[in-house]
């Protein structure tokens, strides 16, 4: 069931996703050389829970952190290790959630560590512009794969891929709500957009081909061929000319990227 949330949500659902935002720039702020991701978890834990928050996905569905931290081909649901280390020309997403007074923020990024290759810097611009791109069709009036269809047309135009067992997702008192949201599609599909859905835009790219496969441990989902892989999401709600991104710091500059963006 997809729901639109009304005004009082919405500012709940906002407070959420600045906290989220806290704890991406703790993380930013923190990745260096030698850091474990374990250490990276629990600065992000710490920012999240100093700003009056709860980890979202910490327990969920038996996740044991507060943080997924996916390292080099880790595409998801990386679990943070004291026996992983950053080094220099490592990529790293970070998957953060945060939960305010019963509703979500969810967003994820991906960053350098240190000085990185062209090729894996190429992949982290286009996977972040896939996601902008997406935005732009994310508006009141408009079909739910006119999003997906946006971020599969960016993406491929670089010769990158995108797995098709991944996807968004509709967040609000929950942290996966309906509808899904898929990185690729034809345009004009699926559920009309309307003002007050939240939706976590999330695409997912691989350097080299689509395939995963998950690890031993049930969680970790790395790319088959062992290529990099990226991923950038944001939270944002539809509104009447376009949509808000929730996972931000409110009223300031986007805390990901050094820029203000509404759509």
């Amino acid at each position: 069931m997809i729901t639109c949330k009304s005004p009082r949500e919405i500012v709940y659902m906002k407070k959420a996703g600045e906290i989220v935002a806290l704890a991406h720039k703790a993380a930013k702020d923190s990745i260096n050389p030698g850091l474990s991701t374990l250490d990276l978890d629990a600065i992000c834990e710490k920012t999240i829970r100093d700003a009056g928050g709860i980890p979202s996905f910490k327990g969920l569905y038996g996740f044991p952190n507060a943080c997924c931290i996916s390292v080099n081909n880790v595409l998801v649901h990386g679990i943070p290790s004291s026996d992983q280390i950053l080094k220099e020309g490592d990529i790293v997403s970070v998957d953060i959630g945060a939960c305010y007074h019963g509703y979500h923020g969810d967003s994820a990024w991906s960053y350098a560590v240190g000085k990185i290759s062209d090729e894996a810097a190429l992949l982290l611009e286009v996977t972040k512009q896939s996601l902008y791109e997406g935005l732009k069709k994310a508006k009141a009036g408009n079909r739910l794969t006119d999003i997906s269809h946006a971020i599969e047309t960016h993406v491929h135009k670089f010769g990158f891929s995108i797995p098709q067992d991944y996807a968004g997702h509709g967040i609000g008192t929950s942290v996966h709500e309906d509808p899904t949201v898929p990185n690729f599609g034809k345009p004009n599909k699926g559920v009309l957009l309307k003002e007050g859905m939240c939706l976590a835009i999330e695409p997912m790219v691989h350097f080299g081909k689509a395939q995963t496969r998950v690890l031993a441990d049930e969680w970790t989902v790395v790319t088959k061929d062992k290529s990099l892989a990226a991923h950038f999401e944001h939270s944002i709600v539809i509104t009447k000319d376009g949509c808000e991104i929730l996972t931000k710091l409110q009223d300031k500059e986007d805390s990901n990227n050094g820029e203000t963006r509404r759509y």
